[in-house]
């Protein structure tokens, strides 16, 4: 079993991973957002499918998602919490995005992400996230104005 002192240096390999991907998220790079993600991502997105799996499937529907903005992207993190043992670990957050869509609109969201990670050869790869916001019971709407 791990220890606290133990665990440590996999907490901070897991927030060098998250804090790289979301610097990568503000520069808009597809190619850096998706360096630690595992072949096989399962990734529950908060838009379109229920269900995106394998890393091709994921990396275009990121495409999709950075190119629909304009640069730049403003993105933060807020409340992020990292639980590591020595071969999985996750994170979730609270996340904000805003900026200008190429077709002229404005966006400022947040929305909720949990992200869990396994020791793959010796690296730590991104295997399921999951991105999700609240919704109205009675419209069943997204709630997207919602702050922390």
């Amino acid at each position: 079993m791990a220890t606290a002192t133990s665990k440590a240096p996999h907490e901070a390999q897991i927030r060098g991973i998250v804090e790289a991907w979301a610097k990568a998220v503000r520069a808009q790079d597809i190619n850096a957002m998706l360096s630690n993600y595992a072949p096989d991502i399962v990734s529950f997105d908060a838009v379109t499918k229920l269900q995106i799996t394998g890393l091709d499937a994921v990396s275009r529907r990121t495409e999709e998602w950075v190119t629909a903005f304009q640069a730049p992207i403003g993105f933060e993190m807020r409340d992020l919490s990292i639980t590591a043992g020595d071969e999985v670990a996750f994170s979730h957050s609270l996340n904000r995005v805003n900026g200008a869509m190429t077709n002229g609109e404005k966006v400022d969201m947040w929305w909720r992400a949990t992200v869990c990670f396994r020791k793959i050869g010796g690296q730590w790869l991104v295997t399921h996230e999951h991105a999700s916001v609240p919704f109205d019971m009675e419209s069943g709407k997204a709630l997207l104005d919602v702050k922390p």
